[in-house]
């Protein structure tokens, strides 16, 4: 131990014999808490995203008593401190607006408040980066815990995966060969519990690199969440977090930047979804890291897939993937490419960690000679249509996009992209390049998951189930298809995006990472000067602020204010 009581943060409220702290024992007093209860003790904060409009943390009203208990046994005293819940199905327009909310909430929260620590209860997708960037801003000891993924789903026997599934079959019911009692079926078969999406989509992603950064119990983030074994990590985080405050490990000796760096590998090998680039940017950012778009393509280059998970591969789910060994088993297959060296909330190395972790079925996590993917997850482009870079998933799209050249099909932004996709007298083949613009941080607004454009209706009856598809938004870590994503800079700001026009041709070559408008710089720089800018998205509120302050896809899309390099760090709060 190497923090002593009066050490503690907070001491500062509770010991000191003057009149502010007779204020705040009395409070205390007031709620029935007796002055041994929290005295001398570590006081945890637990930030908790459940809601009741959360689907994802729908276990979390319960969870949060089994932290509570976890912190008690280990003498420890716990207080509950609830946060904006971010359910990705349900926040409009989208919950990326919100992501830096959920951060500037977690980090006042903890400063603000007498507490030493906190248990950061997330899974929804922007929740976990949420979480994390506001702790890592506070700066006193943390532990994350996941929601964990959610059962499989069913239907006729079949084994239904969220997201991937519905956008599979939304597309057969299109082409006319789903009826709706079939639909209606799956409606209340593909998510049959609480927890986050089982696929590898953005939750079970994040969740897994929040995993192997080190802020989670190791191996957390494979749990499912209807598990037994779920409870009990949620009681041993708790026990563990007053150990951790004792230890002083917060989080800046965990978020290294070769914990990072781990994680761009991990996710790789794992088929991630491509919001993590976002995310782990922004969150190794906020660290103190100088990580960008170049370290994910020098990662993917080097690490094949390795984790046989929808979408990118072909049968498996999150279910599957603990059955299998979990995260912890998928690491063990990944030592080549990472350094085991650094440490987690444990206190351990990751070479203690992974002391007995196995993989039990190598279809589920292949070994990494016999990949399903032989590069990583993601590429990154450039050219001149992203001069600061673009996204692809080439892991999960048809193989034959990879290298294409065709006529764009442009919409200026998505309710056009509505009203006209399922047109049949639509002027597209299956060469077309669809284009969606005004879609990124400031023209969504927020960056909705926009980017698996739809395939036209006429070609899905055609028997077409992907083409190359451009855009400036995101798209669910569910999602697959040949889509080219958070094209930087983004057209609302002025980016080549903008001067697109339809029958434009575009050439994508992924071996070579590079995309191309094929229109000469002159007759760019006309159209730029043609172009008007946008009418402003919001003239009040928080909108207003996150549009003056949103950085774009490439840099993470954190607000500036908020960078660890924008000032000093906040002190303390003063107390009087």
């Amino acid at each position: 131990m190497t923090k002593t009581p009066e050490q503690l943060r907070s001491a500062r409220y509770f010991e000191p014999d003057d009149f502010r702290s007779f204020g705040h024992r009395s409070r205390m007093s007031q709620m029935g808490y007796a002055a041994e209860e929290y005295r001398g003790k570590p006081v945890i904060a637990i930030i908790n995203t459940w809601s009741d409009l959360n689907q994802c943390h729908a276990h979390f009203k319960q969870r949060v008593e089994d932290v509570k208990r976890g912190i008690l046994q280990a003498g420890g005293f716990p207080v509950e401190l609830p946060a904006i819940s971010l359910s990705e199905s349900k926040v409009k327009p989208t919950t990326m607006l919100y992501r830096n909310f959920l951060a500037m909430e977690t980090e006042e929260l903890i400063r603000s408040h007498p507490v030493d620590g906190a248990v950061l209860m997330g899974g929804c997708d922007k929740t976990t980066p949420g979480l994390l960037l506001g702790a890592t801003s506070a700066g006193v000891p943390a532990i994350y815990v996941p929601a964990g993924p959610m059962l499989r789903g069913n239907w006729h026997g079949k084994v239904l995966g969220s997201g991937s599934d519905a956008f599979k079959y939304w597309d057969e019911r299109r082409a006319g060969n789903i009826s709706d009692k079939d639909w209606a079926e799956m409606e209340v078969g593909i998510a049959r519990s609480y927890g986050v999406c089982m696929t590898m989509g953005t939750a079970a992603t994040m969740t897994a690199l929040a995993d192997v950064i080190g802020m989670t119990l190791p191996g957390a983030s494979s749990i499912p969440a209807a598990d037994a074994n779920h409870i009990r990590m949620c009681a041993a985080a708790g026990r563990r977090i007053v150990e951790m405050v004792w230890e002083d490990l917060t989080p800046d000796k965990i978020q290294t930047e070769g914990a990072f760096r781990n994680a761009i590998n991990v996710a790789m090998a794992m088929g991630c979804s491509t919001n993590a680039v976002i995310h782990i940017i922004a969150m190794a950012r906020r660290a103190g890291h100088a990580i960008g778009l170049e370290d994910f393509d020098a990662a993917s280059r080097k690490v094949p897939v390795i984790a046989n998970i929808r979408p990118s591969g072909e049968r498996y789910l999150m279910e599957d993937f603990y059955y299998a060994g979990g995260l912890l088993g998928l690491l063990t297959r990944l030592t080549p490419h990472l350094d085991l060296s650094l440490i987690n909330v444990s206190g351990q190395t990751w070479a203690q960690s992974l002391e007995g972790a196995e993989v039990y079925n190598d279809d589920v996590i292949r070994p990494l000679d016999n990949p399903i993917y032989a590069e990583g997850a993601l590429a990154l482009l450039k050219g001149n249509l992203a001069p600061s870079g673009c996204v692809m998933k080439p892991s999960a799209a048809a193989p034959h996009l990879l290298t294409h050249s065709g006529p764009a099909l442009v919409f200026d932004d998505y309710p056009a992209l509505k009203a006209n996709i399922d047109r049949d007298d639509l002027d597209v083949t299956p060469d077309t390049v669809l284009v969606l613009r005004n879609a990124g941080p400031l023209g969504g607004p927020g960056m909705p998951e926009w980017g698996m454009l739809p395939i036209p209706k006429k070609l899905v009856k055609q028997g077409v189930r992907d083409m190359v598809r451009i855009s400036d938004a995101r798209m669910s870590g569910t999602s697959y298809g040949a889509c080219i994503l958070h094209v930087s800079p983004e057209s609302y700001i002025g980016g080549p995006l903008a001067l697109v026009r339809t029958g434009d041709i575009i050439t994508v070559d992924v071996p070579n990472r590079s995309i191309r408008l094929e229109v000469s710089d002159a007759e760019l720089e006309r159209r730029r000067v043609e172009t008007p800018p946008p009418a402003p998205r919001y003239e009040r509120g928080y909108g207003w602020m996150f549009s003056r302050h949103i950085g774009q896809a490439d840099q993470g899309c954190d607000f500036d204010f908020l960078r660890t390099d924008f000032g000093a760090p906040v002190p303390e709060p003063a107390i009087f």
